[in-house]
């Protein structure tokens, strides 16, 4: 679809922005490298992000993630306090539910998975639920391999291709320009401490970033950094569960695993569209 190639080319103009910014490339130089006119890129680009190439460039720059770090306890303190109205997800109430014992251990015996992809700002989603949320979100960059990944989540569960008002609901709220957002439910598969780190990752305002560490700490395990990472990685709900906003101490953005430069794109909107 032409949404999908069109988020396909600025990912490779974010790319190309990140490994050429020190020559200051040329909007000419830019709209060659993904073999577009310079006046098509220009159209394209701003139509997506709602600014320049240039200008998007601050928003994807080391200096201003650090700037972000410094500022995220200002924001936690006033997200606590129930006084944030910068993200639009503190306003979206998120029921996370964990699956029962039994759900876990038998690995989606007996749930019944209805699935389809949608097309949102980021690229193709494969969105699936069950009887009870919505149990997997993933970006799509192929059809098939996105739904193996489901069914190594839920190996023995009976899966239907067919959208639902869930998914609908879900997808309102993963497009950061909606307004009209209700009750999202998830239902989740994960551990204790898993579903403790995606809890806290829903507390980190659009627009704000957050480190291993300080979820860490946040949920009152300084030391395990590393566990957090893993239980980062492994979020099973994408955008909606925003582990796109942790990144290293460093202020470098790391990897990701529905492409690092999606990660990319999505901090730089989201900080774009909250600085405005």
């Amino acid at each position: 679809m032409q949404q999908e190639v069109d988020f396909q080319r600025i990912a490779k103009a974010i790319h190309f922005l990140q490994e050429n910014f020190k020559s200051q490339p040329t909007l000419g130089q830019i709209a060659s490298h993904v073999y577009m006119s310079e006046a098509h890129f220009q159209r394209m680009f701003t139509a997506w992000a709602g600014t320049s190439p240039k200008k998007f460039l601050q928003y994807i720059s080391i200096n201003y993630a650090k700037s972000l770090l410094k500022e995220n306890n200002i924001a936690e303190t006033t997200f606590q306090l129930g006084l944030s109205s910068s993200s639009r997800l503190h306003e979206l109430f998120i029921n996370i539910e964990g699956m029962t014992p039994a759900e876990y251990k038998n690995e989606g015996s007996n749930l019944l998975i209805s699935y389809a992809y949608y097309q949102s700002l980021f690229g193709t989603m494969l969105i699936a639920s069950t009887s009870k949320g919505i149990c997997h979100i993933a970006y799509a960059d192929d059809n098939i391999t996105a739904f193996d990944a489901l069914q190594q989540r839920f190996p023995n569960a009976t899966y239907l291709q067919q959208g639902n008002s869930m998914h609908e609901n879900a997808l309102s709220a993963l497009n950061p320009q909606d307004k009209d957002i209700r009750q999202v439910k998830l239902h989740l598969k994960g551990t204790d401490f898993q579903l403790k780190v995606w809890e806290a990752l829903l507390k980190i305002p659009m627009g704000n970033l957050s480190t291993y560490g300080a979820i860490a700490s946040q949920i009152g395990n300084p030391k395990a950094s590393r566990a957090v990472g893993t239980a980062v990685g492994s979020n099973p709900i994408a955008y909606l569960i925003p582990c796109h906003r942790v990144i290293q101490n460093s202020g470098i953005f790391g990897g990701y695993r529905w492409d690092p430069m999606r990660k990319t794109a999505m901090i730089g909107w989201e900080t774009l569209h909250t600085a405005i």
